[in-house]
């Protein structure tokens, strides 16, 4: 994928992927990986199919085999005021931008365009098994945000964030039932609506707009 880019003549490509999508609490995390020309690290595929010690094994030599990589993050109040996607999109050009040099070319994971201009942009799905950059991106994001719940996580033992990253695991959902959300939680998501106790700190967006809380600059 990076060869192809090359040959069309982008000297420049960054591989970008997110975690955190779909957890209850904490940022969602991009990474933005620029490949080098030589082998990558043996093993290295998408985060999802490694354990996380193999992860963390591989992170130093995937840092040090990049010719670059940065990490963009959108908070949970980010999150609630702009949905997903554009959350995402904030993310991931604060991650690009935080980059030494700008991209030619950006490969996105999976189908959808969440970047547009003026980033040159090709989507792939699977990108994290079949493109080096995307897969760099993928395991980078996964460890630093890993490491970032663990440390929210300190000051609110019971909800386990070391172990279940913010995601939705039964220890978390418990602590959630007893003691409610956290600074850290999304509070404009679904799962508030199943916390009688706690439903009526729930956030819609349009609450959000009406207090200003959603003109951020991209």
């Amino acid at each position: 994928m990076e060869c192809e880019l090359r040959a069309a003549g982008a000297l420049v490509v960054a591989g970008v992927d997110e975690v955190g999508r779909g957890a209850w609490a904490g940022p969602v995390v991009v990474g933005a990986a620029v490949s080098a020309l030589d082998a990558p690290p043996s093993g290295l595929t998408d985060s999802k199919l490694l354990t996380a010690k193999r992860r963390e094994e591989l992170e130093p030599l995937i840092a040090a085999w990049a010719v670059a990589h940065a990490f963009g993050a959108a908070s949970p109040e980010e999150i609630d005021a702009l949905g997903m996607t554009a959350a995402l999109r904030l993310a991931a050009v604060r991650a690009l931008e935080a980059l030494p040099v700008r991209p030619d070319a950006v490969v996105l994971d999976g189908s959808h365009d969440f970047l547009g201009d003026p980033w040159r942009v090709r989507t792939v799905v699977k990108g994290d098994q079949v493109c080096v950059g995307v897969a760099a991106a993928s395991v980078l994001a996964k460890v630093h945000r890993d490491r970032l719940m663990a440390e929210l996580g300190v000051d609110h033992p019971k909800f386990a964030f070391g172990d279940n990253a913010g995601y939705p695991s039964p220890v978390h959902q418990a602590a959630l039932e007893e003691l409610g959300p956290t600074p850290y939680h999304r509070l404009s998501w679904a799962y508030l609506d199943n916390l009688p106790r706690w439903r009526h700190l729930k956030r819609v967006r349009s609450e959000l707009e009406d207090a200003g809380q959603t003109t951020l600059d991209f």
